[in-house]
């Protein structure tokens, strides 16, 4: 059965940091790519960040860019978002997941207040 497990979210301040972790399951994930999207209230979802099988290239929204930073660790099936200098705009449910299997989480929910 395949899972992906999204954890980290929560209550910042403008300008904090967190760390989201995403731990997958149920599918050989060092053979694929691997996204963080976001769904914010009233707009559409946006890639944020993503990270090719091995790691060697990375991706990112222009909104994100210089500001987090996507990692992964396939020994443990995992991707980490660190993310830095968090705006109120950055509020949102954040997923991960592989688009090409089309395989999401339920998503972590990320507040930045002002």
């Amino acid at each position: 059965q395949v899972q992906l497990v999204e954890s980290g979210g929560g209550l910042v301040q403008t300008g904090g940091s967190l760390r989201l972790s995403c731990t997958a399951s149920g599918f050989t994930f060092s053979k694929f790519l691997i996204a963080w999207h976001r769904l914010a209230p009233g707009k559409d979802r946006e890639m944020v960040a993503r990270i090719f099988p091995a790691g060697e290239i990375t991706n990112y929204a222009d909104s994100v860019k210089g500001r987090f930073t996507i990692s992964r660790d396939n020994e443990k099936n995992t991707v980490y978002l660190h993310m830095n200098s968090l705006k109120p705009e950055d509020t949102a449910v954040y997923y991960c997941g592989a688009p090409s299997l089309d395989y999401w989480g339920k998503g972590t929910l990320v507040t930045v207040s002002a």
